[in-house]
């Protein structure tokens, strides 16, 4: 088939925070339960080697409405974030560019009525959603996280509901009343979660279900967490990498299982209307999941570490499409695809003129939804910046099965074979020198193409409080002492 189609679907994006490539059961989470996202999975393709653009959330954001890697559109951290270390912080924007055309404005100009609920993250009130295509804007504002998943929110973009009321219910509910006043006009849901990122808050009987689950399977006697190095931001130096090393936390499941729940009533929305058969739905996550900071509810074994990291942890994710009468159902993939590969794909499954001047970086993926033959080379990422999780700036490309990390503390290379490691357990750098420098020349060529910000060397020492040694300072060596005494802990990758 050609790479467009003549009918115009509706789409509903659901972009989920933080989830994890195992978070789902169809993923193979043996603890959390996804019964309806499951059902997505089995109406429809199931990616197992899907990608964020970015391993925190604004970059890939901008991503996905501009069809842009970060680097090329500028936005290359998490809105507000700032750290240094070895290295130098580099500069971004701060917000979603106002001359990109957008996603929202590319189907808006093609007859789309565009609606926007859930996390924006992509800069202040002039750049808020309805600046960039959208026809509605519901709780979208410069929120990274909410201060609260329980009402009263304190949303500038959303009334407050009843006290008790939760937002992933909330958000789930204003969708749907969306989806009810359709009217012959096809429409473009962008459904942006702020779940489940923190706080990690969740209804009472559903943690109270998982609690009993994780006593049934014996997990609340496992150790969960385990300690590791500091993490190389100044300004966290007091802290220290914790790694979880099993999924048990019941918050957090309880969490996934309420998002499901939600999505299940989303899909039995868009049925009782009739508008389900006409409707491309589309599931995924903006980077991987939290499991080394910050209390670190999941774990992504056996991809390593997450979220804010360049390993496969921070940046695999779920991603599921379903398209009655063009997605076969039940069908498994593991073609290479990454977030800007959304706006030309969409573009073409709504039947609109591509816009390859605007999606510079992305690859429509319509004909590996058909059933054709399908291969989109190379996939880049760039985070030059500190996280909050443990990982240090790099860049990296993964094409076919191996994958080549550059760290920019000391440049050094790693490289691994992901068919048959994907946990990056065993660096082929030094094994296998002619692929490491295919690669390297390969990730090199691209960062100079895009004009990529590489973090210098800080010049200044790490600065500690007038009076000698902060109580940052003594509370780490303490830790080390400590660490010492008790044997070998687990240690930084990179």
């Amino acid at each position: 088939m050609t790479d467009t189609v003549t009918s115009r679907p509706n789409i509903v994006l659901i972009l989920v925070d933080d989830l994890g490539w195992r978070d789902l059961s169809c993923y193979g989470s043996t603890f959390y339960e996804t019964p309806n996202l499951d059902r997505l999975a089995t109406n429809g393709m199931a990616f197992t080697d899907a990608y964020a653009a970015a391993p925190v959330c604004s970059p890939t954001r901008a991503s996905v409405l501009t069809g842009k890697y970060p680097a090329t559109v500028g936005v290359t951290n998490y809105i507000g974030g700032h750290a240094v270390g070895r290295l130098c912080d580099v500069p971004y924007h701060h917000c979603l560019p106002s001359q990109e055309i957008s996603l929202a404005r590319a189907l808006r100009d093609g007859g789309y009525r565009t609606w926007h609920v859930g996390k924006w993250h992509l800069g202040s009130r002039m750049t808020w959603p309805d600046r960039h295509g959208f026809d509605v804007n519901v709780a979208g504002c410069d929120w990274g996280r909410p201060p609260t998943y329980v009402s009263p929110y304190g949303c500038p973009t959303l009334t407050d509901g009843p006290d008790g009321e939760y937002l992933t219910d909330r958000l789930t509910d204003e969708a749907i009343a969306l989806i009810n006043s359709a009217d012959d006009r096809p429409f473009f849901l962008n459904l942006w979660h702020y779940a489940v990122h923190t706080p990690i808050q969740a209804p009472e009987h559903l943690i109270r279900k998982y609690a009993d689950k994780a006593r049934e399977l014996g997990l609340a006697d496992v150790e969960a967490l385990e300690p590791g190095e500091r993490l190389p931001p100044w300004h966290l130096r007091h802290l220290r990498v914790q790694r979880r090393t099993v999924q048990s936390d019941p918050a957090y499941a309880a969490m996934i299982e309420n998002l499901d729940w939600n999505l299940g009533r989303l899909l039995d929305g868009l049925e009782r209307c009739g508008k389900l058969d006409d409707t491309i739905v589309i599931f995924t996550s903006d980077n991987g999941g939290l499991s080394t900071a910050e209390r670190s509810p999941t774990c992504n074994a056996p991809l390593a570490e997450g979220k804010g990291w360049m390993y496969d942890g921070g940046v695999r994710v779920p991603l599921i499409v379903s398209w009655p009468g063009v997605v076969a159902p039940g069908t498994t993939t593991g073609e290479l695809t990454t977030s800007p590969d959304l706006y030309p794909t969409l573009l073409a499954a709504a039947g609109l003129p591509l816009r390859p001047e605007q999606h510079t970086d992305g690859v429509s993926i319509l004909p590996l939804l058909s059933g054709e033959t399908f291969d989109r080379g190379p996939v880049f990422w760039h985070y030059p910046h500190y996280g909050n999780q443990g990982g240090t700036p790099g860049a990296a490309v993964r094409w076919g099965d191996l994958k080549l990390i550059r760290f920019f503390e000391d440049d050094h290379l790693e490289l691994y074979d992901l068919r048959n490691d994907i946990s990056e357990t065993e660096d082929l750098a030094e094994k296998r020198p002619a692929d490491t420098r295919r690669l390297a020349r390969t990730l090199d060529t691209w960062l100079t193409e895009v004009r990529a910000a590489i973090p210098a060397p800080n010049p200044n020492d790490r600065p500690a409080s007038p009076g000698g040694e902060d109580s940052h300072d003594r509370w780490a060596r303490n830790q080390d002492t400590a660490s010492a005494t008790a044997g070998p802990t687990s240690s930084s990758r990179s």
